[in-house]
């Protein structure tokens, strides 16, 4: 060896050197070229058998001290006993593709591959061969390295496993997420303070053509698959081609303010929001919005949380209703009664007039029929006061079979007009019940210069007990009024 190179560099290079004598490898690749092989790819891959037949005609030279240290070896002897140990397992695969090179007449290959120590563990090689001067006919001598990238190749895997996790998370995330550019949004705030404007809430009510330019230059850059669920689409395209059947209506008013959040620098923020899915649907949004460490500067990685808050809403609001409405009847209950008159009686508004209606009946028809032909009876009322009653007047259940109409700004015409539609809607629910006809008394009032609410309701009241007491007298039950009105007074 001596004659071609060097033994001192040799032994003393940093990387791991062999010299290896393929000629047998030769011979064997003219043999198979006589038997007509000319695509040895396949022909190699057909067959790993072949592959290893291959590299058991490989001798090993020579090998340097760093070979040696590098595979854990004690002497040349010592790896050459253990090369089945040390290339094994997936070093056949790439081991084709240098096998290939040789035989097109390549004098040299380089491939990323993995190697073994004696003890069995697991090294990442950067493998180079080349066929030394005066070699190239017989491949008798062939100069190979073999760099230990192991760190290098660890540390790239676990940014993979990072980069594979980030994304799972992303990707599976129950909340709604969304990458999104904002550099151009950046771009045209900071030409607005170029240009002097201190007030920036009022240059964007002067200029609402600004607000609608900042959300048509917001680019989205992905989205995950809980958007796609949240928003009923079938796929990102489609997200992303119909983004203004999701973001419209009253998205601009929350734009606004999250441009202003921007202005004054609050980089992360957060809001309710309205939007809708594809199909048409409302959607209740909490949004949260933060700019990605490391793009405070130009904005151009933006992250925005949508958490769907849709259910919370409609039990909020279904709760609000229950404190101002009457579950059975549909209409506003005695606590909104309340304070409307305390709203009314505040108000200039003048005059206001009174409607208060008292079923005729209901205790007998639940006394002899049920509770449940009482409660259908005032379900009938409710419906019919809820069809002739619209705002600015409201219909209420203050008690059990009492109801009352409350018309601000109406006078005593409007309020006669209102009773006798009540009563015709009456008349036309009884042609679909006639089995059990409802049946009502009622009074009505209408505010006088200076009097109190509470005096016009009261004459309304009166004037229903006027009205019931003639109806029980003249189907022969006059006592029965006046036991009603003594259980009110009580």
């Amino acid at each position: 060896m001596s004659d071609t190179f060097d033994s001192d560099i040799f032994n003393l290079a940093p990387t791991a050197m062999w010299i290896e004598d393929f000629s047998a490898v030769k011979a064997l690749f003219d043999a198979w070229r006589a038997q007509g092989v000319t695509d040895i790819r396949a022909f190699l891959k057909e067959d790993k058998d072949r592959v290893a037949q291959c590299s058991r005609r490989i001798e090993v030279l020579a090998v340097n001290r760093k070979t040696l240290e590098l595979f854990e070896a004690d002497d040349i002897d010592h790896l050459r006993a253990n090369l089945s140990t040390i290339f094994r397992g997936d070093m056949l695969e790439t081991h084709v593709i240098e096998l290939a090179k040789l035989f097109d007449g390549e004098l040299g290959f380089e491939s990323t591959t993995s190697n073994y120590t004696i003890s069995g563990r697991r090294l990442d090689i950067q493998l180079r061969g080349t066929v030394m001067p005066g070699y190239e006919a017989s491949l008798g001598k062939l100069l190979l390295t073999t760099e230990d990238i192991t760190a290098r190749e660890d540390a790239r895997r676990a940014e993979a496993v990072q980069r594979r996790h980030a994304e799972g998370i992303f990707e599976y995330s129950p909340v709604s997420l969304w990458i999104e550019d904002f550099s151009r949004i950046k771009l045209l705030i900071e030409d607005i303070r170029e240009r002097g404007i201190t007030d920036f809430r009022t240059f964007m009510d002067v200029h609402p053509e600004f607000v609608r330019q900042c959300m048509s230059e917001i680019r989205v850059i992905d989205v995950n698959r809980a958007t796609l669920d949240l928003f009923c689409a079938a796929e990102r395209d489609q997200l992303l081609h119909r983004l203004s059947d999701i973001f419209r209506d009253d998205m601009e008013k929350p734009f606004r303010e999250q441009l202003m959040e921007l202005w004054n620098g609050n980089l992360f923020h957060h809001r309710e929001v309205v939007n809708y899915a594809l199909d048409g649907t409302v959607r209740h949004i909490l949004l949260h919005f933060s700019v990605f460490p490391g793009h405070e500067l130009d904005w151009s990685r933006v992250q925005v949380a949508l958490t769907d808050i849709t259910a919370r809403k409609k039990a909020e609001a279904y709760l609000e209703y229950l404190g101002k409405h009457d579950v059975l009847t549909k209409l506003y209950n005695r606590a909104f009664y309340a304070d409307e008159i305390n709203r009314l009686e505040r108000k200039s508004l003048r005059p206001v007039s009174a409607i208060i209606f008292d079923l005729n009946g209901l205790k007998e028809a639940n006394d002899q029929l049920g509770h449940d032909a009482g409660d259908a009876l005032l379900r009938r009322f409710g419906e019919i006061l809820n069809g002739a009653v619209a705002q600015p007047n409201h219909a209420c259940r203050i008690g059990g079979d009492e109801f009352a109409v409350l018309m601000p700004g109406a006078d005593a015409k409007a309020a006669a007009t209102m009773a006798e539609t009540i009563s015709e809607l009456l008349k036309i629910n009884n042609q679909f019940y006639s089995s059990a006809p409802l049946r009502m008394s009622f009074g009505s009032a209408t505010s006088e210069d200076g009097e109190t609410i509470e005096s016009v309701i009261r004459r309304a009241d009166v004037l229903m007990y006027e009205h019931k007491r003639a109806y029980y007298e003249a189907n022969g039950a006059g006592g029965v009024a006046e036991k009603r009105r003594a259980r009110r007074a009580t």
